[in-house]
């Protein structure tokens, strides 16, 4: 069973909500702050390919091993730290047989990690021994270094080296030291044509602050101010319109605390304008959708119930979990999904 990528998104856009920027978008005072971002979601081609990447050459956990459910013929991989705290997640959907996608405006663009000053030498060791695209470190603000790179499927990433990562959980893979591990997300980048009414979205509803400007880019910070709590708006004026596929991100979720959270900013939402799905429930979080005013999905995500719901923290990842109504299914889903090794975790040297 194959299906085009291009009916995927299509389903998925349905599924998610085809949500419409039309609306009053009318300024209200602010309701709610979140925590910053709970995950990030992006499309790739290979799944082996971009579990041997992302678990193997970064060294990231493989914290659950699931399906699109809206597409269960497709896995569904989250990576993150020991725990799988929210703030350190990046998930994919590999479509086998997807088209390369294209960055362009009204994306997310890249999505930045966390690592120690003192990282910066091995992590760049480490890419030219596994032939990582990469670029040399350069200076952002006046207290970042940042190693861009591309992943198999053109994915933009960054490693950010803060000090701020000091305090951050880590992961003590069999592949990457735990003191040079990736400490979750940094920050995502979106690119956008203009970007005020984005911003005013982070502020007035998100609980976002500015914090920084230079050049073209306009950081925003949650006022939490820790993992994973900054959005870099890049104002991109005449590029071209990004193309979803693989090598591009897909949506981004933010954080709400529990439900009865959630709620108040779906609320708030509703109220200024912006068309928002019912309430989604994902199995480790729930979900509900909505299209900011350049065109990004963005979900809010609750932390709980989280990602042991249903597997022992020891065991995160290692057996594929299905939600109870696909169990059925069972033996025909896994028929179709393709063969894919896991990441080994034995104890030795360091890859």
């Amino acid at each position: 069973m194959c299906i085009a990528l291009s009916q995927v998104v299509q389903r998925n856009a349905l599924n998610y909500g085809s949500i419409s920027l039309q609306g009053t978008h009318a300024s209200l005072p602010v309701t709610l702050s979140t925590a910053g971002i709970h995950h990030v979601t992006a499309i790739a081609s290979d799944p082996q390919r971009n579990l041997d990447f992302y678990a193997g050459v970064l060294g990231l956990r493989l914290v659950k091993r699931t399906v699109n459910f809206d597409d269960p013929t497709t896995y569904h991989f989250y990576f993150g730290d020991a725990e799988g705290t929210p703030g350190s997640i990046l998930t994919f959907f590999p479509w086998p047989d997807a088209r390369r996608g294209r960055q362009g405006a009204g994306q997310i663009a890249v999505a930045s990690f966390a690592i120690l000053p003192s990282s910066l030498g091995f992590w760049i060791e480490r890419f030219i021994k596994y032939h990582v695209e990469f670029s040399q470190p350069i200076s952002r603000f006046e207290d970042e270094r940042v190693i861009a790179f591309k992943d198999p499927d053109g994915l933009m990433g960054e490693l950010v080296a803060h000090s701020s990562a000091e305090s951050r959980p880590r992961w003590n893979s069999t592949a990457v030291p735990a003191d040079h591990s990736i400490r979750g997300i940094y920050s995502v980048t979106l690119w956008q044509e203009s970007c005020d009414l984005t911003g005013k979205l982070l502020t007035e509803v998100l609980g976002f602050r500015p914090a920084r400007e230079q050049a073209s880019i306009f950081r925003y910070a949650a006022a939490s101010g820790g993992l994973a709590s900054i959005v870099d708006l890049r104002c991109v004026p005449g590029l071209w319109p990004g193309l979803m596929g693989a090598g591009t991100i897909h949506h981004i979720a933010f954080r709400a605390p529990d439900d009865a959270a959630q709620a108040e900013i779906r609320s708030d939402l509703v109220a200024r304008g912006f068309n928002v799905t019912p309430v989604i429930d994902r199995d480790y979080f729930h979900s509900v959708y909505f299209r900011e005013p350049g065109g990004v999905l963005f979900e809010i995500a609750t932390d709980p119930p989280g990602f042991t719901v249903d597997e022992q923290l020891q065991s995160l990842g290692q057996a594929l979990k299905l939600p109870k109504w696909l169990e059925p299914r069972r033996f025909e889903i896994e028929a179709l999904l393709p063969n894919i090794r896991l990441p080994m975790r034995i104890p030795g040297p360091n890859a």
